[in-house]
């Protein structure tokens, strides 16, 4: 209970629409005004996805470039990109933030470690694929956040580790409550946890109503929380979060009320190893 408690904000997503909350961030300064906002609410990363000016869910490394720029003139906060993308991109579409180098170059990027029904769609990682990924993120010289939507995929990583393409302890995000995949349930956050390679440490990014509730659920365990626009719009139940920021405030003020403190990025790049690569 005294490791200060990282929060993500999953800002974009590929899925949530502008129809669905007029909230959404698309262009980079939305994002990066959002990202502001969320930085002082108490989020010590954000989960970076883009879109084209149109909303169309995109993994162009212009738009990322964009973003990532847009972002660090204003803020410190830490950025990882997604190679998930949206259902049905290729793996050199969903690599696009992995092209960027130099003062571009994202602090993290998320690694998904395994196929998963994503509502009536596929999220298509076979094997091959996932080693594919590693191998970018690695020669990129960043760590990855390694994705879980059930306990199997935690079991991959260590198959991964052993091949050399990630190291050990890595820090993880379990996905709970996707339509097709492992419910967002407190018995299965706690297999999840008892299931990680030792030293390891690890974020909940559940879906929908379960994102805050699990916020809680991640501070009394010593983890950490994802909330954000992507997995969730909803601020209470019929009331639209109207930004990012939003969600981020009132995850930190139930972190807080478990008597969690609240990771700096500084803090948060030590408590995720980011310089150990």
């Amino acid at each position: 209970m005294s490791t200060p408690m990282v929060l993500t904000a999953a800002m974009v997503g590929a899925e949530t629409t502008r129809e669905q909350t007029p909230y959404l961030p698309i262009t980079a300064e939305e994002i990066a005004e959002d990202a502001v906002k969320c930085r002082e609410a108490g989020a010590a990363m954000v989960h970076l996805h883009v879109r084209t000016p149109e909303g169309k869910p995109s993994q162009d490394t212009e738009l990322f470039r964009a973003a990532i720029r847009a972002i660090r003139k204003r803020t410190d906060v830490l950025i990882q990109v997604s190679t998930g993308g949206a259902v049905g991109m290729g793996v050199d579409e969903r690599c696009g933030g992995l092209r960027l180098t130099g003062e571009d170059r994202p602090d993290m990027a998320t690694l998904s470690t395994g196929t998963v029904n994503f509502g009536d769609d596929v999220f298509w990682n076979p094997r091959p694929l996932v080693r594919d990924i590693a191998r970018r993120i690695r020669d990129l010289g960043i760590r990855p956040e390694l994705e879980c939507f059930d306990v199997g995929m935690v079991d991959e990583v260590r198959a991964l580790a052993k091949e050399g393409l990630v190291s050990l302890p890595a820090h993880f995000d379990f996905v709970l409550g996707v339509p097709g995949a492992l419910t967002a349930r407190e018995d299965a956050l706690d297999f999840m946890i008892a299931s990680l390679p030792e030293g390891c440490s690890w974020t909940v990014a559940a879906v929908g109503r379960h994102q805050l509730p699990f916020v809680e659920l991640a501070a009394v365990r010593g983890g950490n929380a994802r909330v954000g626009l992507e997995d969730n719009i909803y601020v209470s139940k019929g009331v639209l979060a109207k930004g990012n920021w939003e969600l981020v405030a009132e995850a930190a003020k139930r972190a807080t009320a478990k008597g969690r403190t609240l990771a700096t990025p500084q803090q948060a790049r030590q408590l995720l190893r980011l310089d150990s690569v």
